[in-house]
């Protein structure tokens, strides 16, 4: 049992250190975009024409794609010829390669159409308009790259290789900061430099995979076999999970298209607030949950149904004790933290207090969201990926009228947008829980509430010392960066080391494992 914990631990520390590197890159990216182009209609345009693009990598590359492929592709890893292998993966690069690159040229073509459907409030200032359009052109083709990514990120996966893929989005945010700083009064429109950088970043973060794939033996050839029993059995996962495993994503596309109707500047605060939200739920969250699939998989394929409860319900308390805590230091420190990383050039102290407020409604669903992460892995290793379909369609619509209610007849605008997101994602691990319980026998659900209210009992007292510590900053102007990094920076540190004094002091289980996989570490 510790066996399985330990090898999800060890791979989702894995992911999580690559992803590290890329949200701490992704800040200065957004700090870049944040001082060149602010929150006007620039930035608006950008954020809008990049969630198409942007929704596409988290739908595939860190939902139904991946957990579609590496049951399947795993399974004919260990029971399989060499030669039935190579098949497999050269029509699932065929077939994907063809069905992107129609996608791609479609979205090209229909560009007016798809920016009147998902921003329509946009249509209202033309030059905003044909300059999202423009800007959605330009980067569309990075869905064709990423798209053939998240295959090789599969592939590698299954491979128990998860550096390369976790590592590559830097090259995402290197590109787009160099083509800033390097082409930036080269364009008539300079928020192109923008598209441009995303565009050459896919194609690099593509590249990057190749030499990780040869060292596995993969090779590339056409292989038209559509009708292939293993292709035929990932579609039928992969199509309902497009949906099931990303309603969270979903609903942040939905934001968009209601904050088009919102006073300019609503979409970049959604923005900038979701952006800081990934950063704990891509090196956590996700990462626990990409590094679980396997051995849920393995746990359910031998039939070990009370060992996969028990492995489910690890990775449920770990995620919880590191995005509670998340979640409340997020709350506490939110003008700080947007002041020091995004407070400059173009991005003054309004847009700090909008950014807040957003980011405020957006942490009140932290822990829910990464909660969802961790169980939807176990409806695909069980072969189920209606159930979190149906869920998915249910917390959707439930989105569309909270967002209605929130914008139309409360004082909170965009704001209302971000709790509609957080609200929707609490019913979603709510639902999951309901179905998932009498599949596996009972899922431990007393044990895990009574492990979140210790885990948010030790993160209150982290939340306040870290918010006495900041109240001695002035949050409000730019500048006096190095007073304000050790303010902020000694906030955490303290909080950190209160939250892990209290856990240990109320013998957290999930905190003396960390402390045994540090020991065995250090002895090793």
């Amino acid at each position: 049992m510790m066996t399985e914990n330990h090898k999800i631990a060890k791979a989702a520390s894995t992911i999580g250190m690559g992803t590290l590197l890329s949200r701490i890159l992704g800040f200065f990216r957004d700090m870049v975009i944040a001082h060149f182009f602010g929150a006007g209609m620039a930035a608006d345009a950008f954020f809008v024409a990049f969630r198409i693009p942007n929704l596409w990598r988290r739908l595939v590359g860190e939902g139904s794609l991946t957990i579609s492929f590496i049951p399947v592709y795993t399974e004919y890893l260990r029971q399989r010829s060499e030669e039935e292998i190579r098949e497999v993966t050269h029509t699932a690069f065929t077939l994907m390669g063809l069905a992107l690159l129609l996608v791609t040229l479609l979205g090209i073509l229909f560009s007016p159409v798809i920016i009147q459907i998902i921003a329509p409030g946009f249509a209202r200032i033309p030059e905003k308009f044909q300059m999202t359009v423009t800007l959605n052109q330009i980067i569309f083709p990075y869905l064709f790259f990423m798209g053939l990514f998240a295959l090789c990120m599969g592939i590698l996966n299954s491979y128990r290789h998860f550096f390369a893929p976790a590592i590559a989005p830097i090259f995402l945010n290197i590109s787009i900061i160099l083509s800033v700083f390097l082409f930036y009064h080269s364009f008539q429109k300079p928020v192109m430099t923008l598209a441009v950088g995303v565009l050459a970043g896919g194609v690099i973060q593509l590249l990057f995979q190749i030499p990780f794939l040869w060292q596995k033996g993969i090779t590339f050839r056409f292989n038209f076999n559509f009708g292939h029993p293993a292709i035929k059995r990932i579609g039928a996962l992969m199509v309902p999970g497009l949906i099931g495993t990303a309603v969270y994503q979903l609903n942040v596309f939905i934001d968009t298209i209601f904050a088009s109707f919102l006073p300019g500047g609503s979409v970049s605060y959604l923005f900038f607030a979701d952006r800081l939200l990934e950063f704990p739920l891509g090196i956590f969250a996700i990462a626990i949950g990409m590094a679980s699939l396997p051995s849920l998989s393995g746990l359910a394929s031998q039939g070990k149904m009370e060992e996969l409860k028990k492995t489910l319900s690890f990775t449920f308390r770990l995620t919880s004790f590191i995005s509670i805590p998340a979640m409340v230091g997020l709350i506490a420190l939110k003008t700080p933290i947007i002041n020091l990383l995004f407070q400059r050039g173009l991005f003054d102290y309004q847009a700090t207090v909008m950014t807040a407020k957003a980011l405020l409604c957006y942490s009140v669903g932290l822990w829910a969201i990464a909660g969802v992460r961790t169980l939807v892995p176990a409806f695909y290793s069980l072969q189920d990926s209606w159930t979190p379909l149906k869920i998915a369609i249910i917390c959707l619509i439930a989105n569309v009228v909270l967002n209605a209610t929130f914008i139309f007849f409360t004082p909170l605008k965009h704001a209302g947008l971000a709790l509609a997101t957080s609200l929707s994602s609490i019913l979603n691990l709510i639902l999951l829980c309901r179905k998932l319980d009498p599949k596996l026998g009972g899922m431990e659900i007393g044990g895990n509430i009574r492990s979140l209210f210790r885990i948010l009992f030790c993160s209150l007292p982290m939340g306040l010392m870290a918010y006495f510590i900041c109240s001695f900053g002035d949050w409000t102007i730019s500048g006096n960066e190095g007073v304000k990094i050790f303010l902020l920076g000694g906030g955490i540190l303290t909080g950190f080391l209160i939250y892990l004094a209290c856990s240990y002091l109320m013998k957290n289980e999930e905190m003396l494992f960390l402390l045994k996989m540090v020991r065995r570490r250090r002895q090793q």
